[in-house]
């Protein structure tokens, strides 16, 4: 793509899309997941990059170890009182950043352009290869085996990821054409890409306050795939109704299609899967109806073969060879908060997992009853967001199934306000498990299980909020002698 075609020379998008050094950005939360991987892709192109978080972090302080001048709280002063010289030429703001923030606000009195990651990401991405990752679910996961892949098989690809990958981080420049990015469907994000390839997991509806029924999911999902480039790709999940779905409704004259999964009328096929010791699988491989080869994996979870099979065939389509990108998914080991172990103590193990929506938390649990056939396996779910909770209440209380104990701790707000109409507690009441039970406090719920827990049981923490502390304190408990 020429940008000079695309944006009016001297305009912030211009000189991003060029690499101009002398650019200025700030991020408004630069510390969470998807702003600090932006963040490290500017400060890797020389762009100088500032920015502000309601707390310091690792993240926060890797970057400022990486030259970003990091500002800890958000005050209106954090850009007023900049130099004229040094102000930021934009401001890019995360989803959760409202109209009353005061860094958005004293940007725009001084005219600078405030904008979210859709406005952003098309500037940033200009010149490159976009290999673009989307889905209800599973999205960090299989955008870090692709990462994973392309760069074991030689490919020195940028990235942007949701998770810390072991050995890569959550972001990266990178020197070749190719750039793989986790397309995030909240506030329609993805649909600021226009992507070479596309990668689809799954369309189950999520994020009820942004996408009000499942038909409006899926058709943010029919505009996403509309924006991939004529002569491009996307691969699919075969397995998944609603990917069926978005194929369905694909022009005939639109990008190739590549399916995926264990259903008979996958391009890509697992067949024969097999327990691996540990917590692997492994599967024979039909491609187009020939045997080629076998997939080895270390992860956990059927949904883990699926993502297997994406990353697969994106490596192969970008010139990895088939048995060079197997070699790698053999090699992947995970990312942080999916399926993470996080210690042991006493014959007590520790998992953490980033699990919030019911389909989620089923796989997940299925996959570690899979891992721990006959151990006591403790659900820890912190709920995500009110407006979640609310609209997919009953199918949270039965999503718990493999779990022999169930803990609901109090709801994780993220960017919403409580307006009262759910409450943990009515998760509790709507599931049919015969073990659930509600602890609203964090660390009485770490203060429960160093009590109840005994030699052999398995915990599992469940969420997208910090939820996660859980089995940190459970751990530190357990160390020191609790329980």
């Amino acid at each position: 793509m020429d940008t000079k075609k695309v944006y009016a020379p001297g305009t912030w998008q211009a000189r991003l899309a060029n690499r101009d050094q002398t650019l200025g950005v700030y991020l408004v939360g630069i510390g969470g997941a998807g702003l600090s991987a932006i963040a490290t892709v500017l400060l890797e192109q020389g762009v100088r990059v500032a920015g502000s978080d309601r707390q310091a972090s690792a993240p926060t302080q890797r970057l400022q170890e990486l030259g970003a001048l990091v500002a800890v709280g958000q005050r209106a002063e954090n850009i007023t009182d900049l130099p004229p010289d040094t102000r930021p030429d934009v401001v890019l703001i995360s989803s959760a950043v409202d109209g009353q923030n005061p860094e958005r606000r004293a940007a725009e009195e001084l005219g600078i352009p405030v904008v979210k990651r859709s406005e952003f990401l098309p500037a940033l991405l200009a010149n490159r290869r976009v290999i673009a990752v989307a889905g209800a679910h599973g999205k960090t996961t299989t955008t870090a085996m692709i990462l994973h892949v392309l760069r074991s098989g030689g490919v020195d690809c940028g990235y942007i990821v949701g998770s810390d990958v072991p050995g890569y981080g959550n972001g990266a420049a990178g020197t070749a054409q190719e750039f793989v990015i986790e397309a995030d469907e909240y506030d329609r994000m993805f649909l600021g890409l226009r992507p070479a390839i596309a990668v689809i997991t799954n369309v189950e509806w999520d994020h009820p306050d942004c996408y009000p029924t499942p038909a409006s999911f899926r058709r943010a999902f029919m505009q996403f795939t509309d924006g991939v480039d004529r002569d491009g790709l996307v691969i699919a999940c075969a397995d998944d109704e609603g990917a069926r779905q978005v194929h369905a409704y694909a022009p005939s004259r639109g990008p190739r299609w590549i399916c995926y999964g264990m259903a008979d009328d996958a391009d890509l096929r697992a067949v024969n899967l097999r327990s691996l010791p540990g917590l692997g699988t492994e599967a024979d491989l039909i491609w187009w109806h020939a045997p080629s080869g076998r997939l080895e994996l270390a992860v956990p979870g059927l949904h883990n073969v699926r993502n297997a099979l994406a990353a697969l065939a994106v490596g192969t389509s970008c010139g990895v060879a088939v048995a060079d990108a197997l070699a790698a998914l053999r090699d992947y080991r995970g990312s942080a908060r999916r399926f993470e172990w996080k210690g042991e103590v006493g014959e007590i193990t520790v998992i953490d997992d980033y699990a919030h929506h019911p389909t989620e938390i089923e796989a997940t649990l299925a996959a570690a009853r899979r891992r721990y056939p006959d151990r006591r396996i403790w659900a820890v779910f912190q709920p995500h967001t009110f407006s979640r909770t609310r609209h997919m209440l009953y199918r949270m209380g039965d999503s718990f199934d493999a779990a022999d104990r169930v803990i609901v701790t109090d709801i994780y707000a993220a960017r919403e306000t409580d307006d009262g109409s759910v409450h943990a507690r009515e998760l509790v009441a709507a599931s049919s498990h015969t073990a659930i039970q509600y602890i609203g406090d964090l660390r009485a719920v770490a203060d429960y299980l160093a009590e109840q827990t005994a030699p052999g049981d398995v915990v599992i923490t469940l969420g997208a909020g910090d939820g996660n502390k859980i089995g940190e304190w459970l751990l530190d408990a357990l160390r020191h002698g609790g329980g």
